[in-house]
């Protein structure tokens, strides 16, 4: 009872984070593909903010509960892809690069806010810093200002860090992930061609270092000094 009472509390201030990370993700993909002239994802009702659309089974449900009950992991996932049609852009080459960066940098978006908020709160509120870092239901607070902020504030910061993970992640210049698409635009073809038909296999290489990393924690490690670049930059400057 108390693993339950335990998971569905965490749930709790971590599910909306993540919903928010992964959907505005694609969304700012279609957003930035309509502005550069392809319609698809709007006529296919996916240019939305409403989650639904976007929800991926596995990448939005299954394998981010499957990460979140591994001991040890880190928590990840992913929305059903916004369709892009390359030959309705003005420019299809330049154009897609600024259509790939935008999921990235997105997220970083979401992270800097996320960050602000919990500045914010904290200004507010200065006890929030005694035990730190905000946990619901661990360190309880009995008044109503402290009811609303303690949680609040532990969904900003889970918010901080799951959007620098997706930042980083999807900038690796891996096949299908956005890093590789931003690649491929920059290239000159022969070897931009080459990297596009690695794609078929790039998902089984996305999914070997995740699951990898618990031995090999490459992928931890450069997601951590991402983490670190940005705390160093950021957060720790507005947070103290």
């Amino acid at each position: 009872m108390d693993s339950l009472f335990d998971f569905l509390h965490k749930l709790s201030y971590m599910l909306v984070p993540l919903m928010a990370a992964v959907v505005l993700h694609e969304y700012a993909h279609g957003r930035v593909a309509y502005f550069f002239g392809d319609p698809t994802a709007k006529s296919l009702g996916r240019l939305t903010l409403n989650p639904i659309p976007h929800i991926d089974m596995y990448g939005s449900i299954i394998i981010p509960l499957m990460m979140f009950l591994m001991p040890g992991g880190f928590i990840f996932g992913w929305a059903k892809p916004v369709p892009i049609d390359t030959s309705k852009l003005h420019k299809p080459k330049r154009d897609m690069a600024f259509v790939a960066i935008a999921g990235p940098l997105m997220n970083l978006f979401l992270a800097i806010v996320s960050g602000l908020f919990l500045a914010l709160f904290l200004y507010i509120d200065p006890t929030l810093g005694e035990n730190w870092p905000p946990q619901p239901g661990v360190n309880p607070r009995e008044d109503l200002l402290g009811m609303l902020l303690v949680p609040l504030s532990a969904m900003m910061l889970f918010s901080v860090a799951i959007n620098i993970v997706l930042f980083g992640f999807n900038l690796l210049p891996i096949p299908p992930l956005d890093g590789s698409r931003v690649l491929v635009s920059i290239l000159p073809p022969k070897q931009a061609i080459i990297l596009h038909k690695l794609e078929r296999h790039g998902m089984l290489v996305v999914i070997g270092l995740i699951m990898l990393n618990s031995q090999f924690p490459i992928l931890s490690m450069y997601i951590g000094a991402i983490r670190e670049l940005f705390f160093n930059l950021f957060l720790s400057k507005i947070l103290s």
